[in-house]
């Protein structure tokens, strides 16, 4: 059975969101990526696959080499998640706001 990952199960995770953060400027070589971090190389080969496999991050291959670039396009469909409870609970507070205006 293949396991399905989506945009929000790459930014569950703090060091995914730091390694997005990372590449988001720049293209990187996995060591240069591993160098940042307190963890091992295979760990963040672990982090960059699931952002691979959930469409955050591009891989090419250049020579012996395997850059990393971030595609934050895909951030986009949080922004559409998050956009329904930011207007959702601006709805909720401008009516708490109306009512307590009522009540002086």
């Amino acid at each position: 059975m293949e396991l399905r990952r989506d945009v929000f199960q790459a930014i569950s995770d703090p060091t995914r969101r730091d390694i997005i953060n990372l590449l988001s400027t720049q293209s990187l070589n996995l060591n240069t990526v591993a160098s940042h971090f307190q963890v091992s190389r295979p760990a963040i080969s672990k982090h960059i696959k699931i952002l691979s496999e959930c469409g955050i991050v591009e891989i090419r291959q250049e020579g012996r080499e395997r850059y990393c670039r971030a595609d934050l396009e895909k951030l986009k469909e949080v922004d559409v998640w998050l956009d329904y409870y930011r207007q959702f609970w601006n709805r909720k507070l401008n009516a708490l706001g109306d009512f307590l205006d009522r009540k002086d």
